[in-house]
């Protein structure tokens, strides 16, 4: 019987995690040689999403800390369900992430021939025998944690006919689901993992590497440590579900390593955020049913959503740190911490301008007809080095319908009949009367301005209380905005046992506003991968079908967290 003890956590040093703390004491101690290598093993069987960018920033960032190497290997054992869209996806994302692997990328196919070869020694050595039952008998034959298994009936199968029978399943002899490949080890063992865990398994499948080479192919518990072994990596860091497994991964891995060398399997918490799923499960089934549109929306929690919808590389990663790494599975993570992350960011980079989400024409009417100026306005207040850009002033503008009132109430600081505002980076005007449509809405707004009032000239310090964005309405260019929320309406989508989780879906994740009304300067420097700040509104960037014709923008975020305001949350 093999028993699982956790090793307690060490005590960390200052400035390093625990597993930091551990990669150093053994880098100390000389363990290995002196060497690290890390690996990152995905499976290619959809797009990498927010948790997994936890797993990469420790898996890379401890070789890069500590002077070692990390290895991208594809955990490619299921062809059924992976496909070379999602090893490109992960590349990409990988490296968006600031991450490189150089030329060690490997795969789990790489080894099919040496876990093949283990397992026939195995056999051999009476470790592992053919099971015909299906599935269902054995799981029913494990027993249960306070219960031991009972034995396959054909766990007394001799060497001779064990090893005849898995060279046929290999030769495509039998039928899926029909014999698999069990490691006789414990029926009785207090791990469940160690109830003669299945090696290998019969799929039918065109590999996407290996075409229809095998017909047998390993679990994950069989080729993981084994596939460590093969590339030289010393430390295996993975999350803490693996935790159960480990003693089985040292299992395995112990038929090939011995005193000179052998990886070493550690684990972390996992992330779990609010508004979220990360079971990609349920997000191959959102992208399937169409409820999404595609893997990277940007209402997803993937890498490819979050980029698209303008998160940076370097606000995920400020996010991961802050939220740091232990060995006590934590609560939800609100996912406010990761847009305060994403806003704090765009803060310092994001280019500054203007654009009006619902509009409504203000006509100055003491500005002299058919003139136009030039407004200088900051790209970027957070970065002295932005410089400015001009914008043109004319006549007619474009404010907010939201910033005007005909009957306001008291503090309502934006415009009003007789009330007063500036405007960003132009003239005070006021209000003088309105325009209506038959049905009382009002279509345009009557004002004066103050001609000594333009901002940064001598003479333009009186104040006002309200400051409001706008655009010339000559000038404007005609575009397209799309609100995005989070996904799921309730915290814990996941907790929801007794609901569908499609059901949870938040109705008003995305809102497509057309009409919005963009400054020159925004849609001239509408650039996939830039990101602006609509002053007052909101984060955007382009998204990737916006064309100079028909721009069309993604809210990154909005300027404060208003959701959880809404919720009655701090």
């Amino acid at each position: 019987m093999v028993e699982n003890k956790d090793c307690e956590t060490p005590e960390v040093s200052k400035g390093l995690n625990f597993v930091e703390q551990i990669v150093a004491d053994d880098l100390k101690a000389g363990k290995n040689g002196g060497r690290l290598n890390t690996r990152f093993p995905p499976e290619p069987n959809g797009y990498l999403h927010i948790g997994h960018a936890k797993a990469i920033c420790m898996d890379f960032g401890v070789a890069e800390k500590f002077g070692g190497t990390c290895n991208l290997r594809f955990d490619d054992t299921n062809p059924i369900k992976e496909d070379t869209e999602y090893v490109d996806a992960i590349r990409e994302d990988i490296h968006w992430l600031g991450f490189d692997w150089a030329d060690r990328e490997y795969y789990a196919s790489d080894y099919f021939p040496q876990l093949y070869d283990l397992a026939v020694r195995m056999i051999k050595e009476g470790k592992a025998y053919v099971d015909d039952q299906t599935s269902e008998q054995i799981a029913a034959q494990k027993g249960t944690p306070t219960t031991p298994g009972t034995d396959s009936p054909y766990r007394s199968r001799s060497v001779e006919e064990n090893l005849d029978l898995f060279e046929r399943m290999n030769a495509g002899e039998f039928e899926e689901g029909s014999r698999v490949l069990r490691a006789k080890i414990d029926m009785a063992s207090s791990n469940m993992h160690f109830r003669d865990p299945i090696m290998y398994r019969i799929i039918k499948h065109p590999h996407h590497r290996t075409g229809n080479k095998w017909n047998v192919y390993p679990m994950y518990d069989f080729a993981h440590g084994q596939s460590d072994y093969f590339e030289g990596v010393t430390h295996s860091i993975c999350t803490l579900e693996f935790v159960p497994h480990r003693p089985l991964y040292e299992y395995f891995v112990k038929e090939l390593a011995d005193e000179t060398y052998c990886p070493r399997q550690i684990e972390f918490n996992r992330l779990n955020l609010t508004y979220t799923v990360m079971s990609k499960r349920k997000l191959l089934q959102l992208v399937k049913e169409g409820l999404v549109a595609g893997w990277d929306d940007p209402r997803m929690p993937t890498i490819s959503g979050m980029r698209r919808r303008g998160y940076t590389a370097r606000a995920i990663r400020n996010f991961i740190d802050r939220i740091g790494y232990t060995k006590i599975e934590e609560a939800m993570i609100s996912v406010s911490l990761l847009e305060h992350a994403v806003r704090e960011d765009l803060n310092a980079i994001a280019t500054r301008g203007m654009a009006v989400i619902n509009p409504v024409k203000v006509v100055i009417t003491n500005y002299p007809e058919g003139t136009t100026e030039m407004v200088e306005m900051e790209n970027n207040p957070e970065d002295a080095n932005a410089g400015t850009h001009s914008m043109p002033f004319s006549r007619e503008i474009y404010i907010e319908r939201d910033d005007f009132m005909e009957n306001p109430p008291k503090k309502f600081f934006r415009l009003a009949p007789d009330g007063e505002v500036r405007l960003k980076g132009a003239y005070i005007i006021k209000c003088t009367g309105v325009k209506k449509d038959a049905d009382g809405n009002i279509e345009e707004i009557y004002c004066t301005y103050d001609p000594d009032s333009r901002s940064g000239l001598p003479g333009s310090q009186r104040k006002v209380k309200g400051t409001l964005h706008w655009v010339s309405a000559e000038h404007a260019v005609d575009a397209s905005v799309r609100l995005y929320d989070r996904l799921f309406s309730v915290e814990n989508p996941s907790a929801e046992a007794d609901k569908d989780f499609r059901e949870l879906l938040n109705p008003d994740s995305l809102v497509t506003i057309e009409g919005v009304k963009l400054e020159p300067f925004i849609a001239e420097n509408a650039r996939k991968g830039e990101k602006f700040q609509f002053q007052r509104i909101g984060y955007f960037t382009p998204d990737y079908d916006s064309t100079p014709e028909h721009p069309v923008f993604n809210r990154t975020i909005a300027l404060k967290d208003s959701w959880e305001k809404a919720q009655g949350k701090k």
